[in-house]
């Protein structure tokens, strides 16, 4: 096996490379607005790093998020792209469990990420591996009552820290494909197949069609 794993759902552009053993390489920068400037760049570095090319792949595993639809999109179409240039599946991995997964945690917990317009992307897990119900997202104030007290991972803890009152310090903030890739590994070796490269956006995108034309042309 040698699985590509990558995720642009978050700020963080990340990127891994696991043989089904062990993580090879790994390229993570946070640049929200550099997405589809940084992702293949990063693709090409864990490669050359680990000393492969893009026809040793055997399968790819990318975040389907949720996130924001721009960045969200960038990640999904390459790993689509090369899923069809290398006729090699495509595994989809939630990415708050993916930041998750990083945690360790054997007890309950929430993750939180930023979904900006003043809300966040949120799930609660049993555990790293185990999550209790589907993601959702919520302005923090909304949700206050569930979650005070919960230990809390992530942007969107660290973020409204007032409402996410359990914040642990030291937990990841952003997704990283390391335990993106860990994670997919782990279910393809169980026998279960992680989901489909679909993007969990949960909310309908920023970008609206205007309502009215302005006619250019003459009558």
């Amino acid at each position: 096996m040698l699985l590509l794993a990558l995720d642009t759902a978050t700020p963080a552009v990340t990127v891994a490379l696991h043989d089904g053993t062990r993580v090879l390489a790994v390229f993570d920068q946070v640049d929200a607005r550099r997405h589809g400037e940084l992702l293949l760049p990063g693709v090409d570095r864990v490669l050359a790093e680990a000393g492969h090319t893009p026809a040793d792949l055997t399968a790819v595993a990318v975040g389907t998020g949720p996130g924001p639809y721009t960045g969200l999109r960038v990640g999904l179409a390459t790993a689509e792209a090369f899923g069809a240039a290398l006729d090699i599946p495509v595994h989809g991995v939630c990415t708050l469990d993916a930041i998750a997964r990083a945690t360790g945690r054997t007890e309950p917990f929430v993750v939180a990420t930023d979904a900006r317009r003043k809300e966040v992307y949120w799930a609660r897990y049993e555990d790293c591996r185990t999550r209790a119900g589907d993601p959702a997202v919520d302005r923090p104030d909304e949700i206050a009552a569930r979650v005070a007290g919960v230990p809390a991972v992530g942007a969107g803890a660290r973020l409204y820290a007032e409402t996410f009152d359990g914040l642990l310090p030291d937990a990841p903030e952003h997704v990283q494909a390391a335990s993106l890739a860990s994670l997919a590994v782990e279910q393809l070796a169980a026998g279960l197949v992680p989901g489909p490269p679909r993007p969990l956006y949960l909310r309908r995108p920023d970008a609206r069609v205007p309502a009215n034309y302005k006619v250019v042309t003459p009558r």
